[in-house]
């Protein structure tokens, strides 16, 4: 079954199927019985589906995301693996990358603490951090954002949390509506079927 979000285009290798247009997230339902579904989207509107799917109880349902229409044929036949499902406090799913960044246009940096598992990742003050979802276990890695050409180093691990006087969250390019004083992105304990 094909999720369609913004009227995309459904590609060639896709006619044929079923096809459910998102407007709204709980319009993911009515197609969460379907063993595969491919989402015609962004990174973030598979967050979406995998929210729902997550909120259902059906993180056995297979999941494809097309985001270009050369991907659409894998999409169909590819196989599905399970991988490691990234969420936080909110039970927003993590797709792609997330960050912390200052709250605000006259704050230039993030203050506070974030670990990683039992790694300090930084207490003090820095310009961001970038949270990514693994492929494997431990499942996330985290590094800071600096403004120098050497880049920080990544710190893998299975949780990454932050406690601040104030960070804007932006999961999968999404920034939330407010600044929050902790945030929390973890593994779930049960992971996704991404086709591949």
């Amino acid at each position: 079954m094909v999720l369609r979000f913004a009227g995309r285009r459904v590609p060639r290798p896709l006619a044929g199927l079923p096809v459910v247009d998102v407007a709204a997230p709980t319009d993911v339902d009515a197609a969460s019985d379907a063993g595969r579904l491919i989402v015609l989207g962004t990174a973030a509107d598979l967050a979406i589906v995998l929210a729902r799917l997550l909120r259902a109880d059906r993180l056995d349902v297979e999941v494809a995301l097309v985001r270009r229409p050369w991907t659409a044929r894998r999409a169909r036949t590819g196989t599905a693996r399970r991988v490691p499902l990234i969420r936080d406090e909110t039970g927003a799913v993590l797709t792609r990358a997330g960050l912390w960044l200052p709250p605000d246009d006259s704050s230039r940096t993030v203050a506070g603490e974030a670990v990683v598992d039992d790694t300090v990742l930084f207490d003090g003050e820095v310009a961001g951090v970038r949270i990514e979802p693994m492929a494997d276990v431990p499942g996330l890695r985290a590094r800071v954002l600096t403004g120098s050409l050497r880049p920080r180093r990544w710190v893998t691990g299975r949780a990454a949390q932050l406690g601040t006087t104030g960070v804007t969250v932006v999961r999968d390019g999404v920034r939330a509506t407010r600044p929050a004083r902790r945030s929390t992105f973890y593994r779930h304990t049960k992971g996704w079927l991404r086709v591949q």
